[in-house]
């Protein structure tokens, strides 16, 4: 029992542009990311390869008609916008109005939150250098999920399962267990319904746009259950699990909880081990109801006609994975994970405010109420609403997450040079370590890439050469580290590899 599993998180960016309220965000989306890359040498000819894509295939055992998806859904098109690999393994682009930075894969929670935090540095490079454009005003970037117009952007998961879990048995498990996950890893929100026309305060950002249980969407008709069948390696073998509800995270200690405690429910799925478990009786009402109510006390109603609370439901599932520890064996992360988790649900009975230090939606939460307590502000003042986006701004001398952090009111898990050497450099223990030293190293002969292959142009050769990378455990520093160290040219190392 642990809660190693390989995973990731993709992080789309708000954005805005000082001065000029209408400017095309699809446009200063495309500097940021070309700055970045053209800032780095990273403006070569390697492209994305979208070949291996499948954004239809849906988990219920289908393909949804490209005639009837939506657009968005199209996401395996080469629309012509930014979109380049870093040499942390990572992928930055646009992804329609926003910059994305989807980290590469890793293979436990505190490595998500590593090269996650790198993300914020590249983004904010990249915001810092389309600054310096002629004729182009400041970019402000924030990590949230809300443009406080009606429309959300996502934070999405991603955790490789194996294939002969049966999906019912996902949708099952994991929905009572999304629903009350706010309470841990809710950003927060000054504002409720997705137009923030009821005037109060709530644990998640993303909670009022989730509007059905189980489906295929993630722009419109959003679930809790996201059924995308793409999983970016040997499909025979694998699932990937692509989770929309979650919350941007700007604290280190949420993102590691997010990610942890999902990850030990994952492996309780995939062993049987929570039997009949709980069901929801409304699994859409009772996110919204949870997300509302920021003293914790909204009781929602089970299958069976009894009610729990969000705490009861997430103490459920802890009190499953200590049994499950207990019987198959631990590790020191994952000992930590459910120490930490523990100690979160216990004091936010107690008093929440003593996870200011933690916790996103309470850290802000007492931002807010000292603005209300000093200036006599009800919920609908205007200044709530600025306080609540400056919280997740990403410059460091203006963001209000990144002000606590200076004043050492939050605690973080890692220190700023372990974040700096995940900017550039890949994990050791992934596939990543492979895409990433290819585009180090041998930057003018990649083609394309992607999560499953590297597509080399080399000279010789009258057509590409793809190297796939279906293993996501292969293609490690490990496994491949002495051929980059033998091999001087990309040739050398193709060569290597197939022997030819």
């Amino acid at each position: 029992m642990t809660v190693r599993r390989v995973q990731g998180s993709e992080v789309e960016y708000g954005i805005a542009v000082q001065g000029q309220p209408h400017a095309n965000p699809m446009v200063a989306s495309t500097h940021v990311v070309n700055a970045y890359a053209s800032a780095h040498g990273l403006t070569r000819r390697a492209r994305w390869d979208f070949e291996e894509e499948s954004p239809l295939r849906d988990a219920r055992g289908f393909d949804l008609s490209r005639e009837v998806a939506d657009p968005s859904q199209l996401t395996d098109e080469d629309l012509g916008l930014a979109n380049i690999i870093l040499t942390n393994g990572a992928r930055l682009y646009v992804d329609h109005a926003h910059p994305e930075y989807s980290s590469p894969e890793v293979t436990n929670p505190l490595d998500v939150v590593r090269w996650e935090k790198a993300g914020e540095r590249v983004m904010l490079r990249g915001a810092e250098l389309a600054a310096q454009i002629p004729s182009t005003a400041p970019i402000v970037l924030y990590k949230n999920n809300i443009d406080n117009k009606g429309a959300s952007y996502g934070s999405h998961e991603n955790y490789l399962m194996r294939r002969d879990v049966p999906f019912e048995s996902i949708v099952k498990h994991l929905t009572p267990f999304f629903v009350s996950r706010p309470v841990i890893c809710g950003a927060g929100r000054v504002g409720q319904k997705q137009d923030g026309s009821v005037h109060a305060f709530q644990l998640a950002q993303r909670a009022d746009y989730m509007e059905v249980g189980v489906g295929l969407e993630t722009t419109l008709k959003r679930p809790i259950i996201n059924t995308r069948d793409e999983p970016h390696a040997d499909a025979k073998k694998y699932r990937r699990l692509h989770v929309i509800i979650g919350d941007a995270n700007c604290s280190e200690v949420a993102i590691y909880l997010k990610h942890g405690t999902t990850s030990l429910v994952l492996a309780m799925v995939e062993a049987g081990f929570l039997g009949r478990g709980i069901a929801l009786a409304r699994p859409v009402e009772a996110l919204h109801d949870i997300s509302h109510d920021p003293t914790l006390q909204a009781l929602v109603e089970l299958d069976d006609g009894s009610t729990m609370t969000a705490l009861d439901i997430q103490e459920h599932y802890l009190e499953r994975a200590r049994a499950f520890v207990e019987q198959n064996g631990s590790d020191e992360q994952t000992d930590d994970v459910l120490a930490r988790w523990q100690s979160i649900l216990d004091r936010l009975r107690r008093d929440p405010a003593e996870c200011a230090r933690e916790l996103d939606w309470v850290a802000k939460l007492q931002l807010l109420e000292q603005y209300r307590e000093r200036d006599a502000l009800d919920w609908d003042h205007a200044k709530l609403h600025l306080v609540d986006l400056q919280y997740h701004d990403i410059r460091p001398e203006k963001g209000l997450y990144h002000r606590l952090v200076a004043r050492d009111r939050i605690d973080r898990l890692l220190t700023d040079d372990a974040v700096t050497e995940a900017i550039g450099e890949p994990p050791h223990d992934t596939r990543a370590f492979f895409r990433g030293r290819c585009l180090s190293r041998f930057a003018t002969d990649v083609a394309a890439a992607s999560w499953d292959s590297v597509i080399f142009d080399l000279p010789g050769h009258d057509s590409l050469q793809r190297i796939p990378t279906m293993e996501p455990l292969r293609g490690t520093a490990e496994h491949v580290g002495a051929l980059f160290d033998t091999s001087a040219t990309a040739t050398d190392l193709f060569r290597a590899i197939t022997r030819r």
